[in-house]
């Protein structure tokens, strides 16, 4: 017999619990969108409903997701319908919103000064269409108002800039509304991505979301999870994907890393987050592992690093005792080893931040991650094959992710970039040269250049 210990008062502790969830990602590799590739992506995701749980209900799920590059047509589309007029470069965040009409309206207003403090402009409010005949009971109880929001940048600001002064409103404005609402809950504000999840079985989420539905929503790139809770109980915020990332496995190193985070955050200055201050904590300490990782990730990104340096930062391969291992780049990841210990595993993430589609294993490699690419040039990933149908005249190449390995499509280009090719691109230009320089000078033994950042012996010891 199992015994449940989650209805047992007292002896439920969350760091037993274990993850099994489904991910991949679904990309046409030179960025061509089409409805067909987010119909592929609901089929994957409903592929893997064996990798989540499901309520005594039988329609409440753990939670599952897509992450969508921004489907331009089909937004600009259902403004014109509703009257908000977009301008060249807009954003559009999905919101949980507390059921309480007042508390809901408090929040909404906090979001629009934020924005506004931010020099962005309103551009209006959508309430988000949805079919609660999906739910369970447990889903539906516990199920927010589902709103998009349509922000307008100034003419002269750059996506960059436009991006980091959404996640700054954000942040202000997330501080303040968890005081007193802790239904609110932003899902993605983006000029890039927009977050379609929820406590659904996955083969119901096009149900329960009728945007997914219409042919007009198009992508290239769509990101997908399918949850089992791992650390937390199930709730509406913590489906997956997250703003970034989709994460399978464990963070069995969670707490130290939340704490260093938050213990060092004082160090993170950068003039892209002048106030810095202002949107402290770093890094949830109340959410999953996986939402952690994923406030980090975000923060070294619009803190100005690219989504490699960054992901690589946080999960290094396991390079300490690989003598064949070119000395830039243990160099490389020396360097970065002394300011961020790693978030270990066992843990696979995709993630994308609206240009790259990427996957990364931890350095234990216990997650499984395998690729299809076909003629017409998508490529398929995820936890497990079978996920979509492919005939084998039409598979073009195939593999998978070895430990601590990253593999990414830059959907601007076509290219696909491989584990190699990443390092090259990550050696090319990095601040770790200057401290190369000196270095290599001091710590240089007799045993040649491949050890040059081991520290000399004492032999006295």
């Amino acid at each position: 017999m199992t015994r449940d210990y989650r209805c047992t008062t007292g002896l439920y502790r969350p760091q037993f619990e274990k993850d099994s969830c489904g991910f991949g990602l679904i990309a046409q590799m030179d960025g061509v969108a089409g409805h067909a590739l987010v119909q592929s992506a609901v089929k994957a995701l409903a592929r893997m409903t064996h990798r989540g749980a499901v309520a005594a209900d039988g329609k409440s799920g753990d939670g599952c997701g897509l992450l969508l590059k921004k489907p331009d047509y089909f937004f600009r589309r259902v403004c014109a319908e509703l009257g908000i007029a977009l301008s060249d470069t807009y954003a559009v965040g999905n919101l949980f919103l507390n059921n309480d009409p007042q508390t809901a309206g408090r929040t909404k207003s906090l979001i629009e000064k934020e924005l506004a403090r931010q020099g962005l402009r309103l551009a209006g409010w959508r309430r988000v269409p949805i079919d609660t005949s999906t739910l369970g009971a447990q889903a539906l109880n516990m199920l927010p108002v589902i709103e998009q929001l349509f922000v307008n940048a100034a003419s002269h600001v750059d996506i960059e800039t436009f991006e980091r002064q959404l996640f700054i409103a954000r942040r202000r404005a997330e501080k303040q509304a968890r005081r007193e609402d802790p239904v609110f809950y932003v899902n993605s504000l983006s000029s890039r991505l927009v977050l379609y999840k929820g406590l659904v079985m996955p083969r119901l989420l096009p149900v329960l979301y009728p945007d997914l539905t219409d042919p007009g929503l198009e992508s290239s790139l769509c990101v997908f999870h399918q949850r089992f809770s791992t650390n937390t109980l199930p709730q509406w915020r913590l489906a997956q994907p997250f703003r970034l990332l989709a994460h399978n496995g464990e963070i069995n190193t969670i707490q130290g890393n939340r704490n260093w985070a938050n213990a060092r955050s004082h160090k993170f200055n950068t003039p892209l987050i002048p106030d810095i201050d202002a949107i402290r904590p770093l890094v949830t300490g109340d959410d999953s592992d996986s939402a952690s990782v994923d406030n980090m990730l975000e923060v070294l990104v619009m803190g100005g690093m690219d989504i490699f340096l960054a992901t690589r930062m946080m999960m290094p391969p396991a390079w300490q005792n690989l003598d064949s291992i070119d000395p830039d780049l243990r160099a490389f990841y020396e360097f970065y080893s002394m300011h961020m210990e790693p978030w270990d595993g066992p843990a696979g993430i995709v993630m994308t931040d609206g240009r790259f589609a990427a996957c990364v294993l931890d350095r234990n490699g216990l997650r499984p991650a395998r690729y299809t690419i076909t003629h017409d040039r998508v490529i398929t990933l995820a936890s497990e094959t079978g996920v979509h149908d492919h005939n084998a005249a039409d598979v073009q190449a195939k593999g998978r992710l070895g430990p601590g390995q990253m593999i990414a499509v830059d959907t601007s280009n076509g290219e696909l970039l491989s584990p190699e090719r990443i390092h090259e691109r990550l050696k090319k230009r990095q601040p770790y040269k200057q401290w190369l320089k000196v270095h290599k000078t001091t710590l240089e033994t007799s045993v040649g250049d491949r050890d040059y950042l081991e520290p000399p012996i004492d032999r006295k010891s």
